[in-house]
């Protein structure tokens, strides 16, 4: 028997600027109302869900236990789409066959963006 990872909790300070920020940079839906405490988005192509949870005050915010990587086929023109937003990631880090950019959501949670899952070759 198999276990699928499908959704993501991220807590945030502000649930609805988090919401907003998935919605507007990454493609998520969702209606941003809070629903037993969590606001639901899911992806475009409904491969996965973020549900959003508020955060307690005393939770420690830009801990580097966990990074969101989203697969984009053309890394370079994700970042001009993104900083055209006003959302801006680091440099460009070639690996075995692809590129990544990191940069951090409001709550400065890292997130990535990855063109590995397209690559041509295999390391």
């Amino acid at each position: 028997m198999s276990a699928l990872l499908n959704t993501i909790i991220l807590y945030a300070k502000d649930m609805q600027r988090s919401a907003a920020f998935y919605q507007q940079h990454f493609g998520f839906s969702g209606s941003g109302e809070v629903v037993e405490g969590l606001i639901e988005l899911t992806a475009g192509d409904g491969s996965c869900s973020i549900l959003i949870h508020q955060a307690a005050k005393s939770l420690k915010f830009g801990q580097a236990t966990v990074k969101l990587m989203f697969s984009v086929q053309d890394v370079e023109a994700f970042k001009t789409r993104s900083a055209e937003q006003g959302m801006h990631f680091g440099s460009t880090h070639q690996a075995n066959g692809y590129s990544f950019a990191n940069a951090k959501d409001p709550d400065q949670n890292n997130i990535c963006i990855s063109s590995r899952a397209y690559r041509t070759t295999n390391p």
